[in-house]
């Protein structure tokens, strides 16, 4: 078994790239993947070698990120309104002015973008429920929240340009 070290050096990059793909927000992604390795560093004896490191180490991280998020108001995919990396209302990250506008931008969308997102993000419904809202499927409430996310974007910037 290697060290610590070893696993923190070699390792580090991958566990990071993994959290980030989840959240795409480096400041969640940094913060957990350094809980991560703390969690690591505790249960290293743990590691029986059933599987890959990076996979158990990801797994952590996975477990992480999700414990992460259910301590949030909001639990919602991370997502970018800009050029730096935020998350939608889910971590507070935004002052007053900023969540108005985007409050502005999202009272904006034209229906059923704006219900499925307020679905989603302030009654945390699953993608499931918000289908069966609409008597429309799963996959037909996922396409909508995305569309929905990008609408946002772009009355994002309008609202502030």
């Amino acid at each position: 078994m290697p060290e610590f070290e070893e696993i923190y050096s070699e390792y580090f990059d991958d566990v990071y790239k993994y959290v980030y793909s989840l959240c795409r927000n480096s400041l969640v992604a940094e913060e957990i993947t350094q809980e991560t390795f703390f969690k690591v560093l505790k249960s290293i004896d743990s590691y029986k070698g059933q599987c890959k490191l990076r996979v158990w180490l990801c797994q952590i991280a996975k477990n992480t990120y999700f414990t992460f998020c259910s301590k949030q108001k909001r639990s919602v995919t991370c997502n970018t309104l800009d050029h730096e990396q935020i998350c939608d209302f889910e971590n507070g990250l935004f002052n007053q002015e900023e969540s108005f506008e985007i409050h502005k931008a999202l009272h904006s969308l034209e229906e059923p973008y704006k219900e499925v997102f307020s679905l989603r993000v302030f009654g945390e419904l699953s993608f499931l429920k918000i289908g069966e809202i609409f008597g429309k499927t799963e996959g037909w409430a996922r396409v909508t929240y995305h569309r929905a996310k990008i609408k946002l974007k772009e009355n994002y910037y309008e609202n502030i340009m």
